[in-house]
């Protein structure tokens, strides 16, 4: 798999990308994650990237032809699955996208700055926005990180063991359970006596409750979609 970054800050992603499970993945050759710096087809000695919005609102709006060079060079030397813009309007990142996204083959993933990108990058170039939240951020580099590692970490050998991401939170469109670990004590507070009860059948039927009472607390929504 191949994910390229477009961004005018490309250093913002230089330790998200470097370490952990996005890191061994790179190192063992499962995925390949480019970032680009959009300033390479800057405007002028300056190399701008960004001016004044149309229309007199306040912020700098990105460019369309910088953004527009930058895409048509990647794809002209591959077929991209996915131009992909981090966009606080757009879809909402779920667990289903990133498994989605993870059978893809090449992405690009457009980092947003200032304001935003002029409209007809999305009009025209991009095939898919995703937000992480309803929020806004500086820009999208921290987003784009975010899909980048919920994607890699669903590559098979991502993982030490493959099996921990299929019981993720989301995956069965749950929440999780709770998860303890040794000691089985300690000051005063108990493991539940059936995850050390040895019984497989028991344990399962113990986690499948805990998950469901806690998106019924947490995320009652994702009930509410399974029910229609």
């Amino acid at each position: 798999m191949r994910i390229d970054i477009l961004s005018v800050v490309p250093e913002l992603l230089d330790s998200p990308l470097s370490y952990s499970i996005v890191g061994r993945a790179i190192k063992k050759g499962l995925v390949e994650i480019h970032v680009h710096n959009i300033r390479k087809h800057g405007i002028g000695p300056r190399q701008t990237v960004d001016d004044y919005c149309y229309g007199g609102d306040a912020g700098m709006v990105m460019m369309v032809e910088p953004v527009f060079k930058m895409i048509n060079e990647l794809t002209a030397e591959r077929h991209y699955d996915e131009i992909i813009y981090m966009s606080p309007d757009g879809e909402q990142l779920t667990q289903g996208i990133s498994n989605e996204l993870s059978l893809k083959e090449n992405i690009i993933i457009l980092c947003g700055h200032y304001k935003g990108i002029d409209e007809r990058i999305r009009e025209h170039l991009i095939t898919r926005e995703i937000s992480v939240g309803d929020y806004v951020v500086s820009g999208g580099e921290i987003p784009a990180a975010l899909l980048a590692d919920s994607i890699v970490r669903l590559i098979p050998g991502a993982l030490t063991d493959e099996t921990s991401a299929l019981s993720d939170s989301f995956q069965d469109g749950l929440v999780s359970p709770p998860v303890y670990t040794r000691p089985a004590e300690f000051n005063g507070w108990k493991v539940p006596d059936v995850l050390l009860s040895g019984n497989p059948r028991l344990i399962q039927d113990w986690q499948m409750q805990q998950a469901v009472e806690r998106t019924r607390r947490l995320r009652p929504y994702l009930l509410d979609e399974q029910s229609e």
